[in-house]
This record gives C-alpha cells, structure tokens and sequence, in this order.
C-alpha cells in the first residue's frame, strides 16, 4: 500500500488541470462518508472556493506554491476566517484573528477543510469533550474509544481522509497523544520555535502550535516549507544523511518506561530493536529529569495558574460554564501563591539546562520512550471522574517531561498493541534541533516504514475514505 507524498501532490495541483478541485471533492466525499465525528465545522462550499483560486493560478501559469491544494483541518482552538471560535466550550468566543500558522499555510498554497474538536480550552488529554462532541477512534472496530487530546479530531481527520494536514497544538503532549492513539505522526516544534498568535493560550510558558501527517516525510516537507515564515532560515541538517546507521538512541531509565503497560513497551522495544539491527546504537542512559520534570507538570503550578490567569482576565464569563471535568480540575488553581509559581519556572529552567547538558556531554542524538503508557481507553470506563483523571494523567505522564524540558519530540507509529490499537515511539531532541530530529526520524520511519505499511488501515475506515489512497 502506498499514499502519494504532499510533495507530489501539490507538484501535480501547480501543473494545473483542475487537480486542487478533485483534491477537494475527493476530501468531501471522504467527510460525508464518515461517521467519526472529528469536525465541529465543515464547509464544503468554502473548501471548493479555495481548491478553485488555487486552480486559477496555476491556469495563469503563477506557481501557487509548495502547499498548493493540500488539504488541512484546524483545531477548533485557532482562530479561523468565516468560523466561530468555541475552543470546545458551550458558546462561541468573542472573535479572534488568524495567527501565524493559519496565515502561512494559505500563502503556501494549502486550503482549509474546517475546525476539528478539541477537548475544552485544551485542558485535556484524553480528547473527551461532552460540550460539542468526542471523536471516535477509528482503530476500534465495536467501541467508542478516546481519539487522544487534546487536538481531539486532528488525527482522525486525517484517517477520514479529509485532510493531509492537522493543526493542533501542544502544551503537555496534545499533539502527540492523539497522534499515538490514532496512529499517525505528530510533531511539537521547540517552545518558541513558531508563533502561537491566533490560538486560545493553556499556558503561555508551554503551548506550542505544530502539525499532525500520515509520515514523517510529509510533516518534514510541510515544515521545511513553513518554517522560513517563522524567521527560521535552513539549517545544515536539512541535508542530514538518510539512514540509522550510527544514529545514537538514548533508552532513557524512567517511569515513561517502567509505567507504560507491557504490551506497549514491547512493541515499541521491538521497534527499537529494528533500528538496532539496521544500524543504530541503543545506549541506556540515566535521566532522572524526565521523571522530576512529570512530576513538576502535575504539581499544577505552571499550566494552571496561567489558564486561570487568561480566563480571569479575558473570559470571565467562561468560567461558570466549564464542565466538571475541567472546572474541578482549575479549581485548585487560584491556591498557588506567585512565589511558587515563580519558582516552578525556575526549576523547569534548571532541569532544562541538566538535559541539555547531559544530551551533549554523552553524545545522544535522540532519546526514545513509548508516547503513550496506555491504550486509548473506550469512553463507557470513563464514565466516573476519578476513572478520567487516572486516564488523563496516565496520557500525559509520556509526553509531559519534554514539553517541561524544552524538547522538540515526535511521535510515529510503532506498531499494533494485543488490543489491535496503534502504539507510538516518541523521539525527543534538543531545543532548536527541529530539523535534525524530523531527518533522523525520517531515517527511522525508512526503517519502520509509514503508518499504512506499519499498521493497515483502521477497521471503521471506510474504502471511500483515506485512504482511498488517491494517486
């Protein structure tokens, strides 16, 4: 099985033909077939208006660009021209301007799809969203499993075949987690790395913007495309070597190993030892920071004094309407005094100058542990508060540390776990190392191979869907 790159389709869009238009009808046709729920917003008319101005340059013989014609879905977290921002809330938002990734996506080319779901405000990891709907995962043949969050839908819109790109965004892990669970790639760029201008804020210290792709390749192409817009020109690594052989893996000692379900370590130990065999080193390393930085997320005194801080001054109105799922959750929120607030930030600072330093000084290249310690849970076990909680943390407890630590990560498929559900190897590098990482992680998907040939397709995909593998 295979599916054609962005790259190639967006060269054959630019060489006109009319081919952004099928590239739409065929993405509507994929949405009105599903029955996954991963939008709160689709508009097919819009979609066609788009495809058909990118047709029109391309007619004109005008070069309409590296993204022209790709499709993308947006997480209901971005301000988005002709939509109501909800942020998975019960009313909309007052209304917000695009922000730098929306914008740079239509000067590249690409055309919006709609808003996917997002769990509410984003303070979520598990993707539940009882105010405007929870996604279906479609690895579940019979039960209504939890997609991931909190970019809820993006990973299913990518399988509904509605998109080739998902925005989402990542404070604790909310584009990895639903990237694991759905069985797709998704990336956290550095902290900083792009601006999160145009997005409803979590915490200003950790939220990040990125994307969700079926393979590395195709989310390294779209951010090679992207991230000259963000001031970021290319790096010497864009040129990094294909291959594992000498790539140094870090297996770190941590409860991101020894707390994930034997089942997932396995496979992602299996897929490890793939790389072994073609030519990577496995090197086991002492991390205890990955551990005390978890730790330090849980604690609460970053992410939710600054949620709390945002929604007291600008949605005040908000609050009262918070579900119980979050409401409970922010209440303690308003107890951390501004001395440990301060000095949570200070701490994270810390151990992220230990890491960095540790990485360098032992000649790790990546460090590798499962993204998720769990499989996404059927929402019928979810039912108690407390049951969600211990779900909601678990989710976050494997990709939490690197947000902490100023980490760039990935997510890609490792494998199937006994239950049938995807399980993801989450890659982490150093801070500013983004283009590195996306080399060396395409250097592993060579070795592992795309989500189509790792893992099939989901059972509740459809033939007229996805993967209705469009050439």
């Amino acid at each position: 099985m295979s599916r054609p790159s962005i790259e190639a389709v967006a060269a054959q869009v630019g060489r006109g033909g009319g081919v952004a238009r099928r590239e739409a009808e065929a993405a509507i046709r994929c949405h009105e077939a599903s029955d996954l729920g991963a939008y709160i917003a689709f508009d097919a008319e819009a979609l066609r208006r788009q495809a058909d101005e990118v047709d029109a340059a391309a007619a004109r013989g005008e070069d309409p660009g590296p993204l022209a014609g790709i499709t993308v879905s947006v997480k209901d977290l971005y301000a988005l021209d002709g939509y109501p921002l909800r942020a998975g809330t019960k009313r909309p938002l007052p209304a917000w301007p695009e922000g730098f990734l929306v914008r740079a996506l239509r000067e590249l080319g690409a055309v919006i799809t709609g808003k996917t779901h997002t769990v509410e405000f984003a303070f979520g990891a598990v993707g539940l969203n009882p105010n405007t709907g929870t996604p279906v995962n479609p690895w579940d043949p019979v039960e209504h499993r939890a997609p991931g969050g909190s970019s809820a839908g993006a990973g299913v819109s990518l399988w509904e075949g509605s998109a080739r790109i998902a925005l989402g965004s990542d404070t604790g892990g909310s584009i990895r987690i639903p990237a694991s669970a759905t069985g797709v790639v998704g990336f956290r760029p550095t902290t900083g790395r792009w601006p999160t201008t145009g997005v409803v804020p979590l915490s200003t210290t950790l939220d990040t913007v990125g994307l969700l792709t079926h393979t590395v390749e195709d989310l390294r192409y779209v951010f090679r495309a992207l991230d000259p817009l963000a001031g970021h020109a290319r790096e010497t690594a864009d040129a990094t070597p294909e291959g594992v052989s000498g790539l140094r893996i870090g297996v770190p000692a941590s409860r991101l190993w020894t707390d994930a379900d034997p089942g997932i370590a396995a496979v992602v130990e299996g897929a490890l030892a793939e790389l072994s065999a073609a030519g990577a080193t496995l090197l086991k390393i002492d991390v205890p920071e990955l551990d005390e930085a978890g730790e330090r997320y849980f604690d609460g005194r970053i992410v939710q004094p600054e949620f709390r801080g945002f929604l007291e001054r600008d949605l005040p109105e908000w609050i009262p309407l918070l579900h119980s799922i979050i409401g409970k959750r922010l209440g303690a929120a308003g107890d951390v005094r501004a001395i440990d607030y301060l000095a949570a930030l200070h701490e994270r600072r810390r151990l992220s100058a230990v890491v960095h330093a540790r990485l360098a000084s032992e000649r790790i290249d990546l460090l590798a542990t499962p993204t998720l310690p769990i499989a996404p849970p059927p929402l019928a076990a979810l039912s108690r508060l407390a049951a969600y909680r211990d779900a909601n943390r678990r989710m976050l407890s494997g990709t939490c540390p690197a947000s902490m630590l100023d980490l760039c990560a990935i997510s890609l498929p490792a494998g199937l776990d006994g239950e049938g559900m995807p399980v993801g190897l989450q890659l982490m590098g150093p801070a500013g190392s983004d283009l590195t990482l996306l080399a060396r992680a395409a250097a592993v998907e060579s070795v592992l191979g795309t989500n189509l040939t790792r893992l099939g397709t989901p059972p509740r995909v459809g033939a007229s869907s996805p993967a209705e593998l469009r050439e």
